[in-house]
């Protein structure tokens, strides 16, 4: 592997990283504390301080969503995209058990008598629908929701590195887009938007987490694709 091509992948890796880690970490440890707003804002400013830190290198996508749709609208090569999935989904699982091992361990440090962290119970901030969502909607309100989230995103996303765009203000408005659609997507899914990011989670809960992890899977990159043709079709300059 070249080793231009191997600083983007790591890239890739440590932004998704950091992503799951701090947003899923902010429900799991301090989600009682902070509430909804507060997880939004989590997920959000990370995805802003990853853009400043390594959008230069591999344009921080840490979304597969967001590689497949940037696929779709030839901003990507497939091989590279192919490589960007694997590594958002390794740094995603790296950060899950990173998450778990910090969770336990204040569980294990509670004097007796006293609840703790449960991974059962508590979970790691996996996605769910129906009686694992957290407003309990259906599937088919969470597949929608999903699907037009994850499309407006995209096309934040779009318009941000678009070349008439304001320059040095594309983490701004994407990460700030970010906050605002958890603000909508917390109550309905837990919001996803980003397979790997449900990936991660989802592995070491098990379970429902599991079975239920198709949806996060699909219905983001559904949204991702019609937003690319949307944006190739309608909105992009020729």
């Amino acid at each position: 592997m070249e080793k231009e091509n191997f600083r983007k992948y790591g890239a890739e890796l440590i932004g998704t990283f950091a992503l799951v880690l701090v947003g899923c970490g902010s429900a799991v440890i301090a989600g009682e504390h902070i509430g909804f707003l507060g997880i939004a804002f989590a997920f959000g400013l990370t995805v802003l301080a990853m853009v400043f830190a390594i959008g230069h290198i591999s344009g921080c996508h840490i979304n597969p969503a967001v590689t497949i749709g940037m696929l779709a609208a030839g901003k990507i090569k497939s091989k590279d995209a192919l490589y960007y999935i694997i590594f958002q989904c390794i740094g995603a699982i790296i950060a899950a058990g990173i998450l778990l091992a910090i969770a336990i361990g204040q569980a294990d440090e509670l004097s007796s008598g006293e609840d703790g962290y449960s991974l059962e119970d508590d979970g790691l901030g996996q996605n769910g629908y129906g009686s694992e969502s957290p407003g309990e909607y259906s599937l088919a309100a969470c597949f929608i929701a999903e699907v037009v989230l994850t499309f407006l995103f995209l096309l934040v996303i779009f318009g941000s590195i678009s070349k008439n765009a304001p320059e040095g203000f594309a983490g701004l408005s994407i990460g700030f887009s970010l906050v605002l659609i958890h603000l909508v997507g917390i109550p309905i899914t837990g919001t996803s938007v980003n397979p790997a990011r449900s990936l991660g989670p989802a592995i070491f809960v098990g379970g429902e987490a599991l079975s239920q992890l198709w949806l996060f899977l699909v219905a983001p990159i559904i949204g991702a694709i019609i937003a690319a043709i949307i944006w190739k079709c309608i909105f992009e300059e020729k």
